[in-house]
């Protein structure tokens, strides 16, 4: 069997699987195949372990509402953030009625997201508590207090042993979700399998990539028979997390030059006491110290993992030079290039204090992080965790507007002039919002199949809200999110 395709999808991931759900709805004849290098789908970034987030609506985490100079509160990117995982799980509710994806609660579960803070960051709570619900509807079911009863309610852990006299509050948003990408991943690979012209193959590492003609060129080894091959596909998608990084830049298509790459590990305390763990039923959001950089935000966090509820604390912040989990040590120096190497020198000057965050995070003993924790729990023993290593990250480092080098923390797609070739880069909202970015590189590198009718009427019954304003997306919320909560058998709270 040939293994030449019409389009070549780089890496078993959350955001691959669903580039793949959707163009095989899209175009059903389409010849599609995923080259994955470990042993199975969804072992990286999507994996539910290596995840930091699972779940991103913009309820709960504060860093994506700042607060601006003038001493407002920025919401754009909170409500921007809302509607894109909205689109995720409208999908997913497609993929549920049509059979694509199993059970909802085989990979979805109801979770409340909570923000809560102490002391001085109050105000700014309340502040930020007021600024999205008087000024967008989605956030209208937003409830806010100081009352430590009411917070003992939402969360018991966070009162165990507390001082009574420290001033906390709290933002609870019942609509709030739990999700295992991983087990998305996994139920998409199980239903494409089955279907005419979709393979995926396993133990197979692209190692290289050229364009010739109007096609592109793979090299690609079988990790397990050492068998090379080369496969020759029209559209190729990377999608491979930090692997994606080095790829783009064997590509050589401009649209790639003079990215930069810092590769960010992360670890998480693990709750090992069921009688803990059992208690707690939330995801809660704090806020970064004075300081730290966006991905240190700290959450106490429930998951349901395989059935069964876990505690996961952190994420605390380490490096190495690995771009992946199952990566080289090389992957970061071998990165480097004459046309990245200023952004990337500039950048590193700009973020001393992050590799000094970065060195005291590799440092601390568990006795330490646990420190952080007892803000949430401060009764948390530490016998009752255990320290485990998450994924990796690569942080986009690019010219900002003066054309200095900036590290970015956020999603970027990179798609090549003629659209032939597209590239996730960075991290967080990632999984959440991965509905949102394929839609973005569905746009970009198939632009004349989405203005066809065909396209158009098959999106609009996959994802109700897609290309819609917001005005009307807040006019048809009772109708376009209570249908897609009762398909995934989520609560809703009309506005």
């Amino acid at each position: 069997m040939s293994e030449d395709s019409e389009v070549v999808l780089v890496g078993g991931g959350i955001m691959s699987l669903t580039l793949a759900a959707m163009l095989k709805e899209l175009e059903p004849s389409a010849h599609i195949s995923v080259y994955e290098m470990l042993d199975d789908v969804a072992l990286e970034s999507s994996m539910v372990w290596n995840n930091a987030g699972t779940g991103h609506q913009a309820l709960c985490e504060l860093n994506y509402t700042p607060k601006k100079e003038d001493g407002s509160i920025d919401i754009s990117k909170a409500v921007r953030i809302n509607q894109q995982y909205e689109l995720s799980k409208e999908f997913w509710a497609y993929c549920v009625e049509t059979g694509i994806l199993k059970e909802p609660q085989t990979f979805l579960n109801p979770v409340p997201h909570l923000s809560f803070v102490v002391d001085h960051i109050v105000p700014y709570l309340k502040q930020r508590y007021e600024t999205l619900t008087s000024s967008c509807p989605l956030f209208k079911n937003m409830i806010y207090s100081e009352d430590k009863e009411q917070i003992k309610q939402w969360a018991p852990l966070l009162l165990e042993g507390r001082d009574t006299n420290q001033p906390i509050a709290a933002t609870y948003m019942q609509e709030g979700t739990d999700v295992d990408f991983g087990e998305i991943v996994r139920q998409f690979k199980e239903k494409l399998s089955q279907k005419d012209n979709f393979n995926v193959y396993v133990n197979h590492k692209v190692q290289n990539l050229i364009k010739q003609g109007n096609a592109w060129l793979l090299d690609v080894l079988d990790t397990k028979s050492g068998e090379k091959k080369q496969v020759k596909a029209k559209f190729v998608f990377l999608g491979a997390g930090g692997g994606s990084f080095p790829l783009l830049q064997k590509s050589g298509i401009p649209e790639g030059r003079g990215y930069g790459g810092f590769p960010v590990g992360g670890l998480w305390l693990v709750c090992k006491n069921r009688d803990v763990i059992d208690k707690h039923n939330a995801k809660i959001y704090g806020k970064a110290s004075i300081g730290d950089p966006p991905m240190s935000v700290p959450h106490l966090d429930t998951r349901i993992i395989q059935g069964k509820k876990e505690l996961l604390f952190g994420p605390y912040a380490g490096f190495n030079t690995k771009f992946l989990k199952h990566g080289s040590l090389l992957d970061f120096p071998m990165s480097v290039r004459l046309s990245n190497f200023l952004p990337m020198f500039q950048a590193g000057i700009d973020n001393v204090p992050l590799t000094i965050y970065l060195i005291k995070q590799i440092l601390m003993s568990n006795k330490q992080r646990m420190r952080k924790l007892h803000v949430f729990f401060p009764d948390a023993k530490l016998e009752d965790w255990e320290a485990l290593f998450a994924g990796q990250r690569v942080q986009i480092i690019k010219k900002d507007s003066k054309g200095r080098g900036s590290l970015q923390f956020g999603t970027e797609v990179i798609t090549s002039s003629d659209g032939s070739l597209a590239a996730l880069l960075g991290a967080s909202p990632g999984a959440s919002t991965a509905a949102d970015i394929m839609l973005q590189v569905l746009e970009r590198c198939f632009g004349e199949e989405m203005k066809s009718s065909e396209w158009k009427d098959k999106l609009a019954e996959m994802i109700p809200s897609y290309k819609r304003p917001l005005e009307e997306k807040i006019t048809h919320f009772n109708e376009w999110r209570s249908k897609t909560a009762q398909i995934l058998k989520m609560p809703f709270c009309a506005i």
